[in-house]
Formats: structure tokens, C-alpha cells, sequence
């Protein structure tokens, strides 16, 4: 079995592979200081709810944001599975990079770019709703051409609530109406049509420029909150970060 890490800023999203088949899938905090101990004994203890352990594991794939909690998910691997990889410039993609300098490319970034081409076979962008939004644009031939990285929309949500003194911090449920009748609704709808409209017209800029329809594919945890007021992004797939490790995975085997 294959175990995919896919560590972000503010959440690890983690899947359970056999072959191409997802078994399971979970999703915590992410804690910059932890240890190598403490996320084995996480991940020890997600695996256990499906009567596992980190001894059934054959490989953990990872791709990782975070540099300091890079060397201790490794530190993970060594000790206890032994097979695996970091995503990182030494690996196999299949993917030609062609930005300035390949060595900036999130790690993220060039997950979910080779997802969505695997899924799409043509031009396509990836949205990923995370602590930033990432837009990464892959060519008709398979090639990650660049992209956008905007604020995430948590960011903005903590950012009006600590320097508004009078506007509290909510949750976002979808407002009613864009002309919000009270003041959380007001900022729901600032937040949620506001995205959804950034997104919408940094799409449509980003296909012009590509030139092509691209198909774009949305994923992330604030997903789920601006998609569905979104025109411009054709799916939503919780799972696209995941799926990329796999696939970089069985193309270093």
C-alpha cells in the first residue's frame, strides 16, 4: 500500500492507495513544530481505524510546504517503511517545467498540475482553495507553463476581523443574497460572491492568454465554500493533490 502525504500551510490531507484505488483518506491540522514521533504516532493512529499500521505501509510519497516538517515526515519514512519520496526537482514527472527558475515551483503546484492533465489529456488549469489560491496552468502538450497565487480566503476572513475592530470573524455559510441584510451576511457574501468572482475572472484571463478552453479543476479545503458560485471552473475533485502523488509515485518506481 501506498501512503500519500500532502502537507500544506494549515491542513495535511492524507490518502491510502492500493494500486490506483483510494481507501480511505483524512485530513488534520497541520503543526509546524511537530516531530517526527508525533506524526507517527498520528498517522500510526488514522491507520488503525482501517486495521493498519505503519508496518503494512510499502512507500510514502510526500509533497510538503513546510521546510521544517519536510526532514521529520522523512525521518518518518526511514524508520518505518523505508521506500518512498519527497516531490521534489530529482524526481520523475513527466512534466517539462517552463518557468524562470524551475527550483521555485511549489511542490503543490506541480502535484495537482500533473493531476489535472492525467484527468483532462488537454490544456487545463488547477484552483487550489488552500492558505494561498494557486492557479497553475499545464499546456496542450503536458507542459506547466506558470500561474497566479493569490490570498487564500482564510487569510482575508482573519485579516478583516483583526484590523476591523467592529466586524466580527464568521463562518462562511452562503449568504441569502449578495445584498446582505445584516453584518455577517454582508461579509459572507463580500467573501464568497467576492472569490468567486476573483476566480472567475482570473480564469478567464488565464485561458485567454493560453489561448485554449482549458478545462479547470477546482480542489482545496475552501473549495467546497466558492466553487459552486463560480461560472469558469468546470469540476471540483477534493482528491486531485492525492491523485498526483500517486501518479509521480508509479512514475519513479
Amino acid at each position: 500500500m501506498l501512503l500519500a502525504v500532502d502537507v500544506g500551510n494549515t491542513q495535511t490531507h492524507i490518502g491510502l492507495f492500493r494500486a490506483e484505488e483510494l481507501l480511505e483518506h483524512w485530513r488534520f491540522h497541520t503543526s509546524r513544530t511537530a516531530t517526527a514521533d508525533e506524526l507517527a504516532v498520528v498517522l500510526g493512529g488514522l491507520l488503525r481505524l482501517r486495521e493498519n499500521t505503519l508496518r503494512d505501509i510499502d512507500a510514502i510519497v510526500t509533497s510538503c510546504v513546510v521546510p521544517t516538517l519536510t526532514r521529520e515526515y522523512d525521518e518518518v519514512r526511514r524508520r518505518y517503511v523505508g521506500d518512498g519520496a519527497l516531490v521534489g526537482p530529482e524526481l520523475k514527472t513527466g512534466m517539462p517545467i517552463r518557468i524562470d527558475d524551475p527550483r521555485e515551483l511549489g511542490a503543490d503546484r506541480l502535484v495537482n498540475a500533473i493531476a489535472a492533465y492525467d484527468h483532462c489529456a488537454g490544456p487545463c488549469i488547477a484552483v487550489d482553495f488552500g492558505t494561498a489560491i494557486n492557479y497553475d496552468v499545464v499546456s496542450a502538450d503536458g507542459e506547466y507553463l506558470g500561474g497566479v497565487i493569490a490570498p487564500g480566503v482564510e487569510i482575508s476572513i482573519e485579516a478583516l476581523a483583526a484590523r476591523a475592530a467592529a466586524l466580527p470573524k464568521v463562518r462562511l455559510d452562503p449568504p441569502r443574497a449578495a445584498i446582505g441584510k445584516g453584518t455577517r451576511e454582508a461579509i459572507q457574501s463580500g467573501v464568497i460572491f467576492g472569490y468567486a468572482g476573483a476566480v472567475d475572472g482570473l480564469v478567464a484571463r488565464l485561458r485567454e492568454e493560453l489561448g485554449a478552453e482549458a478545462t479547470t479543476i477546482a480542489t482545496g479545503g475552501w473549495a467546497q465554500a466558492i466553487v459552486p458560485h463560480c461560472s469558469e471552473v468546470d469540476e471540483l475533485d477534493d482528491l486531485l493533490t492525492l491523485k498526483g502523488l500517486r501518479l509521480i509515485w508509479e512514475r519513479n518506481g
